[in-house]
């Protein structure tokens, strides 16, 4: 089955969101939110960009624009591939389970397909935090006439880490190997920590310049 969920229009893809359909759910949502809150760092640097008086961080300023769009492009196939995964976990849920052998082999694929299920919004959290990094070069070496947009993009982001974390969670307590659920929660719960706040230091510095 072809999942072409960011092809919709803004309308289309918040209408199958809002449905009773299985996908696109909430790390497809989360890697969609985060495109965004990419999209408004890189837009600060389409903005800087061939500006004289930024001619001293032009470099940086190009790079970091191209990190943004190999990020955008990330997060639009992670929402594609969070469905992809989703579908087999739903139907490992429905194996019959009345004998031993059955149940052996449902909790054979249950284990499987939850690692998959797991790894997609692990992968997003990842991207996340990176686009959090990118945002706080952004805000360093940006234009000040769109610095509002880096604040916006980063506490997108911020959302989308957080968002995609429960996607996470919610796999890693159905786990049966607790020890490898415990080594994810743990990275994630890390991921959480440092970039939350890292996150709100950028937001707070970019609303900082905005005090009279």
């Amino acid at each position: 089955m072809a999942y072409e969920f960011t092809k919709l229009s803004c309308e289309e893809f918040v209408e199958v969101l809002a449905s009773k359909e299985p996908v696109p759910g909430g790390g497809g949502a989360a890697a969609l939110a985060a495109a965004i809150g990419v999209a408004l760092g890189n837009m600060v640097g389409s903005l800087t960009v061939g500006k004289k008086q930024f001619a001293d961080v032009e470099e940086d300023i190009i790079a970091l624009k191209e990190k943004s769009d190999a990020l955008q492009q990330r997060f639009f196939d992670l929402c594609t591939q969070d469905a992809v995964v989703f579908e087999p976990l739903s139907k490992a849920y429905g194996l019959p389970r009345g004998t031993d052998e059955e149940k052996a082999y449902k909790a054979e694929v249950m284990e499987a397909c939850l690692r998959d299920a797991c790894g997609v919004p692990m992968a997003i959290m990842e991207a996340c935090c990176e686009a959090i990094d990118i945002h706080e070069e952004f805000a360093a070496k940006g234009t000040p006439i769109a610095i509002s947009d880096v604040g916006c993009g980063v506490i997108i982001c911020k959302a989308a880490l957080q968002a995609a974390s429960l996607n996470v969670f919610i796999n890693t307590m159905s786990f049966t190997d607790r020890e490898y659920a415990e080594e994810v929660n743990v990275k994630a719960s890390a991921m959480l920590a440092e970039y939350c706040a890292k996150a709100d230091a950028i937001f707070a510095d970019v609303a900082a310049r905005f005090e009279k």
